[in-house]
């Protein structure tokens, strides 16, 4: 039992609406948190991702990826190296050091819609659905990537001369 310090009066908030699933598709998006976290099992660490889409009807809906950079399965590390070589280059950041430097860079998601892994006992008409990121890609009008030294690979198109 927990005591709210005063008596709430739900009459005067508007209740909260369920979100509803996003449509598979790409999405406008930035990474605006991210931080790393032991896995479940507690034998390694996943870098956890929390995204927001900028454009159209999903503007601030929120998404949520993680990446399993260390692990003792090699190949659930390799896909997380794979994802994470996306992400940097959707960024246009080549090399990173902290995954701070990936925040607030427009990027393009891939959106999919699967069956929540915790219902996989459920016959599939049962199982919950939830969103899940399958990519990462630069936006089309995207700078070119930045090299770690942090000069641009080539001068603006209004800095070069005709």
């Amino acid at each position: 039992m927990a005591y709210l310090g005063s008596t709430f009066d739900a009459s005067g908030v508007e209740p909260s609406a369920p979100l509803e699933i996003l449509p598979p598709g790409k999405y406008p998006a930035q990474i605006v948190k991210s931080e790393m976290r032991h896995t479940r099992a507690g034998d390694g660490q996943m870098l956890w991702l929390e995204l927001e889409i900028t454009e159209g009807p999903a503007k601030g809906r929120r998404l949520w990826d993680r990446l399993n950079l260390v692990n003792p399965n090699q190949k659930a590390v390799e896909i997380a190296q794979r994802t994470l070589s996306a992400i940097c280059r959707a960024a246009g950041r080549l090399q990173v050091s902290d995954s701070e430097e990936l925040h607030f860079r427009p990027m393009l998601v891939t959106v999919a819609v699967e069956s929540d892994s915790r219902d996989m006992h459920l016959p599939p008409e049962e199982r919950r659905r939830q969103n899940a990121i399958r990519g990462y890609a630069a936006l089309p009008s995207a700078p070119a990537a930045v090299p770690a030294a942090g000069k641009p690979s080539a001068p603006p198109p209004w800095r070069r001369s005709a």
